[in-house]
């Protein structure tokens, strides 16, 4: 399938909702399969790792109802020996790995193509000192896991993504030894190690995060009732597409009290010149008729924004580099080689880096652009197409993998004048 972007004739006035934080959403249902007792988790996102964390979880006998946007969830048996289909979830995937490692029975997990090459060594080799009985195929998926798991210390290099922190750090409660984990090197998307940490509060269990180690004692998680806050890096895009367009947007129930560490969204776009009223319940862009300025950013901390950034910074007047996010090329793409390859048919002028990539303004073209099955780089060439007439973006549907209705919700917002 191939979409054709429609361009913004005139600027928009808009609000728009923006769908449950996927990160949120999958922490907090592997802590509610970790409670005692019933949850209820509010503003579950429809996406399809959303999707696949619940079939997840209803394989491992966890009785999960879901009735819109709303899912309960609790744990009446031991987790069963099942096999696991994670799709294209990368968060799924380890999270759900980490999980069968508490159990005393075989479990297996595997996931598409793709998911297969994204590797998993670090988080199965701590799993291993700590108990598990691991086969895998070099380091990543397809895994069979046999726990359970005593505890105690654990090393794990930090440099290569968060996510097996966070699944270490969820399951560090019921462990019999409590888990403590050092951390091997710079850990890059520290925001995400400390996202897990508020959402595990949220179900009574607190995790001591200090400089190079975390400490996680015996606890017991409580069932909880929230509400999931939208989706910071989805918020991007439109906020994006108004800053690019010279148009106001309104995005509900995300502002300053978010706790992901993406809402630095909101200081990035004022550092490039746009105008932003931010309250801790909503945010709001308006043009101010001023050009975009280029910046130089560290976005370790903040990788899933490159994409983004990227695509805005093509219609900045001064060169955009982005810095250490060599790592970003396992991601559900190559979100360097990939993202640069793709802005180039647009005209762009991108020189990549190792550890990133620059980007200067140039006057840009219409071309037909691939997604590499990556939902973040089909939402940030949708800013691309919102200035730029000839735009055409082949199966953007891998937007369903966070914001299925994202192309309807996008032309509702962009034709409210």
């Amino acid at each position: 399938m191939t979409l054709w972007c429609t361009p913004v004739e005139r600027p928009f006035h808009s609000t728009i909702r923006v769908p449950g934080s996927k990160s949120i959403a999958n922490r907090a249902l592997i802590c509610a399969a970790l409670s005692e007792g019933r949850s209820t988790l509010k503003n579950l996102p429809e996406g399809d790792d959303t999707s696949a964390m619940l079939s997840g979880l209803h394989a491992l006998g966890i009785e999960v109802t879901r009735s819109g946007s709303t899912a309960t969830v609790s744990r009446n048996t031991a987790l069963q020996s099942r096999a696991i289909h994670a799709e294209l979830a990368g968060t799924t995937s380890r999270f759900l790995t980490a999980l069968a490692a508490t159990a005393g029975s075989s479990i297996s997990i595997d996931g598409h193509e793709r998911l297969r090459q994204r590797p998993i060594g670090p988080l199965l080799n701590a799993l291993r000192s700590l108990g598990a009985q691991i086969i895998d195929h070099d380091g990543g998926l397809p895994v069979s896991v046999h726990g359970p798991l005593h505890g105690g210390a654990v090393t794990i290099d930090a440099t290569t993504s968060s996510q097996f922190i966070s699944a270490l750090m969820m399951i560090g409660p019921v462990l019999p030894e409590g888990l403590h984990i050092t951390l091997q090197g710079s850990p890059i998307s520290q925001p995400y190690v400390n996202l897990t940490a508020s959402v595990m509060e949220l179900f009574g269990v607190t995790a001591d995060i200090s400089q190079g180690s975390i400490h996680i004692a015996p606890q017991e998680y409580s069932a909880s009732s929230i509400t999931i806050e939208p989706d910071a890096s989805s918020a991007s895009y439109p906020l994006a597409i108004a800053a690019a367009t010279g148009s106001t947007v309104t995005i509900e129930d995300f502002g300053s009290s978010s706790l992901q560490g993406d809402k630095q969204i909101i200081d990035i776009l004022r550092t490039m010149n746009a105008d932003i009223d931010c309250t801790p319940h909503s945010t709001t862009l308006t043009s101010n008729g001023n050009d975009l300025k280029g910046i130089d950013i560290d976005m370790s901390d903040i990788s899933d924004l490159v994409p983004t950034v990227a695509a805005l910074a093509c219609f900045a007047v001064r060169p955009t580099r982005i810095r250490g996010v060599g790592f970003i090329r396992n991601k559900e793409s190559d979100r360097i080689g990939d993202l640069s390859a793709e802005l180039s048919k647009f005209g762009a002028h991108v020189v990549e880096h190792k550890d990133g990539l620059t980007i200067s303004p140039v006057e840009l073209m219409g071309a037909t652009v691939d997604t590499h099955d990556d939902h973040r780089l089909a939402m940030a060439f949708s800013i691309i197409g919102a200035c730029v007439p000839g735009t055409a973006i082949t199966n953007p549907e891998v937007t369903s993998k966070s914001w299925p209705s994202y192309w309807e919700d996008l032309n509702e917002m962009i034709l409210v004048s």
